[in-house]
């Protein structure tokens, strides 16, 4: 049986309204869970530690271990989606918040680069200082997704470069901003009914480009191939993609046009992520943990009220973590390393973000 075609079905293959059956859309943190925070956070507080120089062994929550083993099952092995919410945002400073956010991450996996000027822990808000949505779409250079996800506009389903991303909300604008998350699972098997014809087009390589305003331009590959959809050495499936990319990819000089049937595949997977996805905003003090193999993401539109002074920030870290699964060799040149558990992926590839 062609494996391309064949749908895979299980934990993974959820559909909008099923994510919420699963116990982890969202699962509150207990009392005692909230307290084992505090505490780590005393201590490395004492310790004089602030990210990035706070690893797992500085920030111990032993008290979140049987719930830590869930969560990394569930997105493994799972849904490949959690929710956490109850983190007491509204008495945490800034530093605190970002670094009790940071040491729950490290509990999980490891931090990485997410451009190579340094950052490893963003904050994805309005920086146009003036509401203005980037969506792309007129004349001129394709706008990269670090632009698009910096302004008030929609963010149409993708991935990031990490096994794992983390964000946490640490305040929400007057309006919109609406988590989209959907299981890519589920649209190849929605894909592999309708059209068949379709989902081989998205195991076939598609151009690429590095994004300059996160990895830099000095690349020799900086435009490069690589499937939408993939199976990794064991079967396991992974999907790395952004649209914007591939547009980026087809506006440099040399690389083909985009073929029709690659077009209909993508328009084919929009439809259906719209139609397959679920939807819930953001409330402050929500952790969202997206395994990026297996799902995208994406957000409605949003308003900013500067004169309430009510913002929409939501803190981004990405992690490399023990429990991923490996890939397929030709993903090398996007990942750095392909092996089960491997240090891999951010924008500086297979690096480390936590400071000695």
């Amino acid at each position: 049986m062609d494996q391309a075609i064949t749908p895979i079905g299980g934990a993974a293959a959820w559909r909008g309204a099923e994510l919420a059956a699963r116990g982890f859309w969202p699962r509150r943190l207990t009392a005692q869970e909230v307290a084992a925070l505090d505490a780590a956070l005393g201590a490395v507080k004492a310790a004089g530690r602030a990210p990035p120089a706070i690893a797992r062994e500085h920030f111990a929550i032993p008290a979140l271990a049987p719930l830590l083993a869930a969560v990394t099952a569930e997105l493994e092995s799972g849904a490949g989606v959690v929710r956490l919410s109850g983190l007491p945002v509204e008495r945490l400073s800034k530093d605190d918040l970002r670094t009790l956010f940071w040491g729950l991450c490290a509990n999980i996996g490891t931090p990485l680069f997410q451009n190579t000027t340094g950052e490893v822990l963003a904050e994805v808000k309005d920086e146009t200082g003036q509401g203005i949505a980037v969506t792309g779409g007129g004349p001129g250079p394709v706008p990269s997704a670090r632009a698009r996800s910096r302004s008030t506009g929609p963010l149409r389903f993708h991935t990031d470069k990490c096994d794992l991303l983390c964000l946490l909300c640490a305040s929400n604008g007057i309006a919109g901003g609406v988590s989209r998350v959907v299981s890519t699972v589920a649209i190849h098997d929605e894909m592999a009914r309708r059209r068949p014809d379709l989902l081989r087009v998205l195991y076939e390589d598609f151009w690429r480009m590095r994004p300059a305003d996160e990895e830099g331009a000095q690349h020799a590959d900086r435009v490069f191939r690589m499937p939408v959809f993939s199976r990794g050495p064991d079967g396991a499936f992974t999907s790395q993609y952004s649209r914007t990319y591939v547009e980026m990819a087809h506006a440099e000089p040399g690389v083909p046009p985009l073929r029709p049937e690659q077009v209909e595949a993508m328009d084919m997977l929009a439809a259906l992520a719209d139609e397959l996805c679920a939807e819930a905003p953001f409330t402050p003090g929500d952790v969202q943990l997206l395994n990026q193999h297996v799902t995208y993401h994406g957000r409605t539109a949003y308003a900013d009220d500067a004169a309430s002074g009510a913002h929409r920030v939501l803190l981004r870290i990405w992690l490399a973590v023990p429990f991923s699964r490996a890939l397929p060799e030709g993903h090398r040149v996007q990942w750095g390393a392909t092996e089960a558990g491997a240090l891999r992926g951010g924008a500086i590839l297979g690096r480390s973000a936590i400071a000695a």
